[in-house]
């Protein structure tokens, strides 16, 4: 069970947000927002990332306005960041966490640039 809540927006549509555990096992806690039709949607989209076993029983930490703001205006709908980051930590896709880090561009793998 994740701790975490929701808040109904003006036209029917639900933000959901959850503290759940890394799926590397990385280094604390993750706070994850994301956007739905209805609740049980929005579960289900964090369900199909691989966080098996997701349930929102109560409403205990809701999203707060910039939560809402973050996840409204991002096309997938669906972001995260550390859950005890500061203010100033930056939201990110859900395809970041899954992503392995390293260099994303050939220049940066040290290859050669001709010369």
């Amino acid at each position: 069970m994740a701790t975490g809540g929701f808040v109904r927006l003006p036209d029917g549509s639900v933000v959901v947000a959850l503290l759940l555990a890394h799926p590397a096992g990385g280094p604390g806690p993750l706070r994850v927002i994301a956007h739905a039709a209805s609740r049980q949607r929005a579960l289900t989209r964090v369900r199909n990332l691989g966080f098996h076993g997701v349930q929102l029983r109560g409403n205990s930490a809701p999203p707060n306005p910039d939560e809402v703001s973050a996840v409204l205006y991002h096309p997938q709908g669906l972001l995260w960041r550390p859950a005890y980051a500061g203010q100033d930590e930056l939201w990110r896709p859900i395809g970041a966490l899954f992503r392995p880090a390293g260099p994303q561009h050939a220049a940066d793998r040290g290859r050669p640039t001709g010369g």
